[in-house]
């Protein structure tokens, strides 16, 4: 492959800051509409199982084109087929990036390379073997009506993923088994789920690649204590590990292990042994459509052409607003309870895979990577932050997720879906047209105490607020696989345009490296070498309560 060229050194770059400043700074989006009847048309379109419209975007033809120069320019195609043939994209850690392949069929045949044929088909293999190996792991759990209560431990990735999925397909899972999610170091959050539970009736599953994982392995051992002092029996039937670390599940008691490889990052992992939950609860039927939702997505990734490969706007939309608008955060707003683990999955998707301050090479950037991801389900949200997204300083881009049909086994409550639409769609209508308030200060009663007066800017919404809007049919493991595949390529394309490794996590490891030292000093009270906030921190923590 041909290196790429990092997007700052492109013509492009130099041409999209010269469109943001002659049109994109003072863009607006009801001028937009009212002089181009077509433009729902044109920033609209259909992907596999997900319908976006980014019309409401602070976008016109000019500044899309730039953004797909931009794209060419920095070799994204190239960098997009060198993914697909299984070539070591991530390269500080010398690894190929193919969980793809996690739900590629057999039969499916788009190799790109001559040279990769062997290879991915030697991964392939192994893949099917571990699907079918845990699918059938999964049917049994389901048919053993003694086991009630499936209890996952892991963190990051190992929960964010599998935790969302389970409860956007509950109306989907099985009746009888309620799983649970423990992620937290914080003995309250265990103690909590284990309390109601039985051991008879309870299966452990420890997410843990290395099996070493700090928070993962004390909340495995508080969990192998409990099933023991409460009387457990067969630790080998009520724990099964998600690792490659097979010699320490064995010395832990576990005999039943389900491993993944080193080209699957942690928070791409959810399509490996990571998503064993997800399969107990949806089944293995279900499993394999949640597979096959995310390989049409990926199919349209790979063949589209860049004018409408919705991974690919969706991506160089992020660069144009983070890198010429300057917004600095994203809020993501999914009209669908069954989707409020959304926003968290999404933050660790996007903010440890682009949250980066060099380049492929280690050289300082010098301009801006990942936005701040946040947010909360609607129709919660607009009664918490959307007051700062109205009328706030700031300007911030929302990302709203609606479901056009509900649940597929229906709930009996009249009208509440319907309502649910009219909120999600009246927020982005309302962001984007604002409104002047033509009643003046508020009169008599609702007049302010004091003497003092109102402007009637008090009610005036400025509007121009973009929105990008992204409705499933409804939400099912196929939706939701390809929902999850179009946000997994989306950061794939900003950060092979900004030249940075979207796949390495390296800032994750400084904190839990510098947790080992300071534990044995909570006991000891030893602050030598400490800095004087840590130290004095330490002293307050140690000492006995105040006299």
């Amino acid at each position: 492959m041909t290196p790429p060229v990092r997007c700052d050194r492109t013509p492009a770059w130099a041409e999209l800051q010269a469109c943001f400043e002659a049109s994109g700074r003072d863009f607006d989006l009801r001028d937009a509409f009212a002089q181009d009847a077509g433009r729902f048309e044109a920033f609209s379109q259909d992907a596999p199982h997900v319908f976006a419209d980014l019309s409401k975007n602070l976008i016109d033809a000019g500044s899309q084109a730039l953004l797909m120069a931009l794209a060419r320019q920095c070799g994204l195609e190239a960098q997009r087929d060198a993914l697909f043939a299984g070539e070591r994209v991530n390269r500080s850690e010398r690894r190929a990036v193919m969980h793809f392949l996690l739900r590629k069929p057999p039969s499916a045949q788009y190799i790109p390379a001559q040279a990769a044929i062997n290879k991915i088909a030697d991964a392939q293999a192994e893949v099917e073997v571990t699907l079918n190996a845990m699918l059938a792991y999964a049917e049994q759990v389901r048919a053993d009506p003694a086991i009630t209560d499936i209890v996952n431990i892991g963190i990051g990735g190992s929960d964010l993923g599998p935790q969302m999925a389970v409860l956007a397909l509950g109306e989907f899972a099985m009746a009888g088994k309620r799983v649970h999610f423990v992620s937290n170091i914080d003995g309250d959050e265990l103690a909590g789920v284990l309390k109601p539970l039985k051991p008879a009736g309870t299966l452990f599953l420890i997410a843990s690649k290395t099996f070493t994982t700090a928070e993962t392995m004390t909340n495995a051992r508080s969990a192998r204590a409990w099933f023991e002092a409460q009387g457990g029996q067969d630790i080998a039937r009520h724990f099964a590990a998600l690792t490659t670390n097979v010699a320490a599940a064995n010395d832990f008691g576990i005999s039943t292990t389900f491993g993944f490889w080193d080209w699957v990052g942690g928070r791409y992992s959810l399509w490996s042994a990571i998503g064993l939950p997800l399969a107990i609860a949806i089944g293995a039927a279900g499993f394999r459509e949640f597979l096959a939702g995310a390989h049409a997505m990926d199919g349209h990734f790979r063949t589209a052409e860049l004018e409408q490969n919705l991974p690919v706007r969706l991506g160089l939309l992020d660069v144009w607003y983070r890198n010429f608008h300057g917004f600095a955060s994203r809020s993501i707003a999914p009209y669908s309870s069954a989707l409020r683990r959304w926003p968290a999955y999404l933050q660790q998707l996007e903010m440890e895979s682009n949250g980066k301050r060099v380049d492929q090479d280690g050289q300082p950037l010098s301009f801006d990577t990942a936005p701040v991801l946040w947010g909360e389900p609607g129709t919660n949200g607009q009664h918490a932050y959307f007051q700062m997204l109205h009328q706030g300083t700031s300007v911030v881009p929302v990302e709203f997720v609606a479901v056009k049909t509900a649940a597929h086994a229906p709930h009996d409550l009249p009208g509440h879906h319907t309502k649910l639409l009219a909120n999600v769609l009246a927020q982005a209508q309302a962001l984007m047209n604002g409104k002047r308030d033509a009643a003046g200060p508020p009169q008599g009663d609702a007049a302010p105490s004091g003497g003092r007066t109102l402007s009637g800017g008090h009610r005036d919404f400025p509007g121009n607020r973009p929105s990008t809007f992204l409705l499933l049919e409804s939400l099912t493991p196929a939706s939701l696989g390809a929902l999850i595949a179009l946000q997994e390529h989306r950061v794939f394309v900003s950060g092979a345009i900004w030249g940075i490794n979207s796949f390495d996590q390296w800032g994750v490891e400084l904190g839990k490296v510098l947790a080992q030292d300071i534990e044995p000093r909570l006991d000891s009270g030893d602050v030598s070498g400490l800095d004087g906030s840590t130290a004095g921190l330490l002293r307050k923590l140690v000492s006995g309560p105040a006299a």
